[in-house]
């Protein structure tokens, strides 16, 4: 039987682990795709629909195994998939406006490059 995740209880999560957490652009990507838009609201998604599909499989857990740790997705596992969410109204609460912040900075400065 396979184990459960860990999730840190968010009053454990701080700014330095989101901050590391969002350091990397890939991973910034994953919190932008799980987000949704603004319209249909925070989507649930496997591994692989969130992250990029040139990245290896191991690549894709670490990506979301520092997510997960740093408090900013929940992972389920559902049958042989693993399915996350971004747990943004939590973080919103703990950090209003930061999650905001930085992903329409990385918007914009992708948007240039």
């Amino acid at each position: 039987m396979a184990r459960a995740f860990s999730h840190p209880h968010i009053k454990d999560i701080t700014l330095d682990g989101i901050l590391h957490a969002l350091s990397d652009s890939v991973r910034r990507d994953i919190v932008i795709k799980l987000a949704g838009c603004k319209k249909l609201g925070p989507t649930k998604m496997n591994c692989s629909e969130a992250a990029c599909p040139k990245l290896s499989p191991s690549t894709i857990s670490f990506h979301h195994k520092v997510l997960r740790e740093s408090g900013l997705i929940r992972s389920e596992k559902v049958g042989v998939e693993v399915i996350n969410s971004l747990r943004k109204e939590e973080i919103d609460k703990r950090f209003p406006g930061l999650l905001e912040s930085i992903l329409s900075l990385h918007h914009s400065t992708k948007s240039k490059k």
